[in-house]
């Protein structure tokens, strides 16, 4: 039998992420990314160790793509502008958005977009317990606006079961619902992130 051919992690991970981008989390097995490599389930332990170590590597893989360089400007607009580029490196993939989180600390371009995020923070005066809290505010609007655009879309179908409401029983509601309607995705992820900004007074 043939030797396997050799493979750099990062073929491993973009195999993983087509697996991942065809079926769902739900699809990603060793088997499943062996097949898309042309492989044997077992060789394909000879580069990776199992399905956890998979997902931090698709997670970096996906985050290697955000551009770390400082746009000139305010803190605000540079923290906009890192938040902004995780986002759109993650839309492109969004069922990899549960694992950003949980493997954020294993994957080395994960790492370095917190280091500079944070710097941002300490360049604009956030130090201490104040920058852990700015960062994880930062954090949660960030992968939080994914899962929502996901799971809940304002273009979805619980944005149309709203609007449809009962005006006498939930006026604010339905109001606010047949105005989400027409917000595009882009808008509605950098609408809020300026809210966000400016309460962190950045």
């Amino acid at each position: 039998m043939p030797r396997p051919r050799s493979l750099t992690p990062r073929q491993v991970a973009a195999a993983a992420l087509e697996v991942i981008d065809a079926d769902g989390l739900a699809g990603l097995s060793m088997r499943a990314v062996a097949r898309q490599l042309g492989m044997g389930t077992m060789s394909l332990y000879r580069y990776v160790a199992d399905r956890d170590e998979l997902e931090a590597m698709v997670v970096d893989l996906v985050l290697d793509g955000v551009d770390l360089a400082l746009p000139r400007g305010s803190t605000r607009h540079q923290l906009a502008e890192l938040a902004g580029r995780v986002r759109t490196v993650a839309a492109r993939h969004p069922a990899v958005a549960p694992l950003m989180l949980t493997h954020r600390h294993r994957s080395p371009a994960s790492l370095r977009w917190g280091e500079s995020v944070l710097g941002v923070l300490a360049a604009g005066g956030y130090d201490g317990e104040r920058r852990v809290y700015a960062f994880r505010v930062l954090l949660a609007y960030i992968f939080g606006a994914l899962e929502i655009e996901m799971l809940g879309s304002l273009a979805g179908p619980g944005t149309r079961a709203l609007a449809s409401l009962p005006a006498g029983d939930y006026p604010l509601l339905l109001e606010t619902a047949q105005l989400a309607g027409g917000i595009e995705p882009d808008e509605e992820f950098r609408r809020g992130l300026e809210i966000l900004l400016h309460g962190l007074d950045v």
